[in-house]
């Protein structure tokens, strides 16, 4: 059994786990452990660090992600579609105007609704 032609597939992997561990683990041996008011103050998220896990928070935090996810994955479909526009021809680029006008309908829809608002 010669395993020759993994070697390359392991040592892949084991960049990929080095690149993401290496960087964990110095931090944790050698970052600081001194957290103070600043670092403990509520940033982008609006609500206390430390506080009961069970509180109710405002259902736009949910809103928001979502609509990002959705809007995000959306326009992760014109790379391919960019890439291969020679080989898929007229048919293929009024089947992705068409995709592109559902999308503006809806965020238009999105917009005109409030959901891009925030108070």
């Amino acid at each position: 059994m010669n395993l020759a032609p993994y070697l390359p597939v392991i040592l892949f992997i084991l960049v990929g786990v080095a690149v993401g561990v290496a960087p964990q683990v110095l931090g944790f041996l050698f970052g600081p452990r001194r957290p103070d008011a600043a670092k403990n103050s509520p940033y982008e998220c609006g609500f206390e660090a430390f506080e009961d896990a069970r509180m109710k928070f405002d259902v736009r935090y949910y809103l928001v992600a979502i609509l990002f996810i959705l809007f995000d994955l959306e326009i992760a479909f014109l790379f391919p579609w960019a890439v291969s526009l020679r080989e898929i021809g007229a048919a293929g680029f009024w089947a992705m105007m068409l995709f592109l006008g559902i999308l503006v309908v809806g965020f238009a829809y999105e917009w005109k609704k409030g959901a891009l608002d925030w108070e």
